[in-house]
């Protein structure tokens, strides 16, 4: 009997409704799938127009959410990426505690240095310390957080790396120093993964615009 493909609901990208959209979060649930060969359906959930159905289901209008067996759906990459381990535990994407929360604050620290407005607010820096730090880590460790095998934490990582290396370039002209070699493998090395190609935003046009506003706000 063939597998029920799993359901989930993802953002759709800005100005263009069928075609996947930038969301990291809604990409680091479909590259869990991908990772894990589960058979998945994908909605595309126009952000700026959501459909009743889905409000009905994602009473906040969040995505991504990933339709459970009792026929509920569960909101939170965190939540549905635990679930997904649980539920279809090989391959494992456990990523031992010690190294789970690894350079957790890049992506707030890519936020607040992209919305800056002042060179010398030290926003920058701190930027570079959590990429630097990451470089440290897989130098050691590497070249993923966990050694040769891809695990969450570099699911998680992935979108949120994609996006601070376009939107930056774009916003701001800047690029990740060039003496993190170690950084830049590893997003080489995740980047032209099968599964990253399948689940990246279609566009990079897309990530930009789906960022635009919150750098003109």
């Amino acid at each position: 009997m063939a597998a029920v493909a799993a359901e989930v609901c993802v953002k759709a990208a800005v100005g263009a409704p069928d075609a996947l959209g930038d969301c990291p979060f809604s990409q680091r649930v479909l590259l869990t799938l991908e990772e894990k060969k589960i058979p998945y359906d994908t909605k595309l959930i126009d952000v700026s127009n959501k459909p009743d159905w889905f409000l009905a289901i994602s009473p906040e209008g969040k995505v991504p959410v990933y339709k459970l067996d009792d026929g509920k759906w569960a909101p939170d990459s965190d939540v549905i990426t635990q679930i997904l381990e649980e539920k279809f535990p090989n391959p494992s994407l456990v990523t031992p505690q010690v190294y789970s929360a690894v350079r957790s604050k890049i992506f707030s620290s890519f936020i607040k240095f992209l919305k800056s407005k002042d060179a010398n607010d030290g926003l920058e820096q701190a930027l570079v310390d959590e990429l630097h730090g990451l470089d440290e880590h897989l130098k050691q460790h590497g070249p993923y957080v966990n050694g040769e095998n891809i695990s969450a934490v570099d699911l998680s990582l992935a979108p949120k790396l994609f996006h601070l290396i376009i939107v930056l370039d774009h916003f701001k002209g800047w690029k990740v120093p060039e003496n993190l070699t170690y950084v830049h493998a590893y997003v080489k090395l995740l980047f032209n993964r099968e599964s990253f190609v399948k689940t990246k935003p279609a566009k990079d046009e897309y990530v930009i615009a789906g960022w635009a506003p919150k750098v003109n706000a």
